[in-house]
């Protein structure tokens, strides 16, 4: 067996599980599990098959040498690959939240969180999730964000100063709910 092969077939599982055991564990709630879930299955279901035909179509119109399309259908096929792969290591390090179980007195993920911004009295409502299910325009923003770490943790009446970007804000929590 020539080291080539020793490489791919000794070396590489390995550093494979070395990255997936340093992959952060992600919480989501069953909605946003089973959103993941459909998405990784029209990848493999759908994408990976049309993916193969535009290789063996390109691949059927001659010299692979100097076939533009070839290249651009194996670089695709490339990138699906790894977003597949990158789709199955969030999902195995995916946990699902029993929202029953959460304290309602404190800020937390799946909070919905009413609040104040001081600086111009606007009043807001954000539910923190996590970061592949944020979405600004359902008001729903990722607990890694800098506004969702700076409201972690916090009670009713609490002022959370967050640094942003921009400088720092501060708000009140009006509201707790789940």
């Amino acid at each position: 067996m020539s080291n080539l092969k020793k490489f791919v077939y000794l070396i590489v599982p390995r550093i494979r599980v070395f990255f997936l055991n340093k992959m952060s564990i992600s919480y989501y709630t069953k909605d946003g599990l089973k959103k993941l879930r459909a998405e990784l299955n029209n990848l493999k279901d759908i994408e990976r098959p049309l993916a193969s035909k535009a290789i063996g179509e390109a691949r059927d119109k001659g010299d692979l040498s100097e076939n533009a399309e070839y290249d651009a259908a194996k670089e695709a096929q490339g990138l699906l690959e790894l977003k597949i792969s990158k789709m199955e290591e969030i999902l195995a390090n995916a946990r699902l939240i029993d929202e029953s179980q959460l304290d309602s007195s404190k800020v937390l993920v799946l909070s919905k969180v009413k609040i104040k911004n001081l600086a111009n009295n606007m009043n807001m409502e954000y539910q923190l999730v996590a970061e592949s299910e944020a979405n600004l325009r359902e008001g729903k923003i990722s607990v890694n964000s800098p506004i969702g770490k700076g409201l972690l943790g916090k009670s009713k009446g609490e002022i959370a100063e967050i640094s942003v970007p921009s400088g720092k804000l501060k708000f009140e929590i009006i509201s707790i709910s789940r």
